[in-house]
């Protein structure tokens, strides 16, 4: 019988890709273990209500990143965040698995000692890990490459697929007054969203709405400078964070998704959209190819020009071509009970 601590402690930054992460893993391991072979217990925030039911949970809290509680009778940790500060460092008879999303901070940060000090941070985690899972064949090579693994086995496990919640506005919901282009994600730059509000002055039929939760208001700023400047800000909605009734009717809704993102570990947003059949068009940046595959189109470049050709060409492929169910199949590939039972795996490899 292995005793494992699946760690949630991101679960405490509601709307992240994190979370969602957590709670979708969490309750398919939870589905899927053989209950003669382990038990799962969840370390998870002590202010937030449990989701977990009657399963066991361990109440975590930020003095725990200094002194761990007693981990006793435990076999497993598994670490959902590359930089995690929660580790039982000093108890070494527990086995960690390392879950790592991405190094998007080889990508976003300009100045080498603050990617020295990332990199530092992930090598001391990785240091105290015995089994790695890397979210994509991107982020896996990324690993490999500016990292450290001696002689730990690298898995490398895709996220599954969201199921969506039923498609719902409020009262105070945005709803759209034309037809409307869709992009979600934190509002920041490594998510390129501006390079859209362009393809606005192609498509004067047509509005671009983003929703996500801020993180830079100077992007922000920029973002709504740029509309003003190519004189399309009226078509042009930020919403911040949404519920999820609210983002499964914009997927339901939208004319076509876009995700120009040039740093992702796997990229959430891609599979949901293609979840209900919608064209959606990727930089080709990161993981992206390897998620969208031959059922997505990609911008090469972010000029004005090219967008618009890629988006005019793709539009009458997804149109002549009824691409609808290749992309549904391809949304579908992405599968959390799949994930969970591989990683059980991992856990009864170690």
């Amino acid at each position: 019988m292995k005793n494992i601590v699946f760690d949630c402690e991101r679960m405490k930054y509601e709307h992240s890709g994190l979370y969602h992460f957590c709670y979708q893993l969490g309750t398919h391991l939870k589905h899927n273990i053989d209950r003669d072979q382990e038990n799962i217990t969840y370390f998870y925030p002590s202010r937030s209500q449990n989701i977990w039911g009657a399963e066991p949970v361990i109440g975590q809290n930020s003095l725990q990143k200094f002194w761990m509680p007693s981990l006793r009778g435990y076999d497993i940790w598994h670490a959902t965040y590359q930089g995690t500060h929660y580790l039982p460092k000093r108890n070494r008879n527990i086995k960690v698995v390392l879950t790592i999303h991405d190094l998007n901070f080889l990508y976003e940060e300009k100045r080498s000692d603050k990617i020295r000090k990332h990199l530092k941070h992930l090598q001391e985690n990785i240091d105290r890990s015995d089994a790695i899972v890397c979210i994509s064949e991107f982020c896996r090579k990324d690993v490999l490459t500016y990292c450290n693994v001696g002689d730990k086995p690298v898995y490398m496990i895709h996220n599954g697929n969201n199921h969506l919640s039923p498609p719902r506005l409020e009262d105070k919901s945005y709803r759209p007054k034309k037809p409307f282009l869709f992009s979600l994600g934190a509002i920041c730059r490594k998510k390129n969203f501006h390079v859209l509000v362009p393809l606005l002055k192609f498509n004067k039929h047509l509005e671009l709405i983003i929703a996500g939760t801020l993180q830079d208001r100077s992007y922000l700023n920029y973002i709504w400078s740029l509309a003003k400047r190519l004189r399309v800000e009226n078509n042009l909605r930020l919403l911040g964070a949404i519920s999820e009734y609210e983002k499964s009717w914009y997927y339901q809704n939208c004319y076509a998704f876009a995700f120009p993102s040039i740093a992702e570990g796997f990229g959430l947003p891609v599979a949901e959209a293609m979840s209900v059949g919608k064209p959606v068009f990727l930089s080709n940046r990161a993981s992206l190819p390897e998620i969208g595959s031959n059922a997505a189109f990609y911008f090469s470049d972010f000029s004005e020009d090219h967008m618009q050709y890629v988006f005019e060409r793709g539009m009458e492929m997804y149109s002549s071509q009824r691409m609808e169910t290749v992309i549904r199949e391809r949304a579908n590939s992405f599968c959390w009970n799949k994930a969970a039972k591989q990683y059980i795996d991992v856990y009864r490899s170690l």
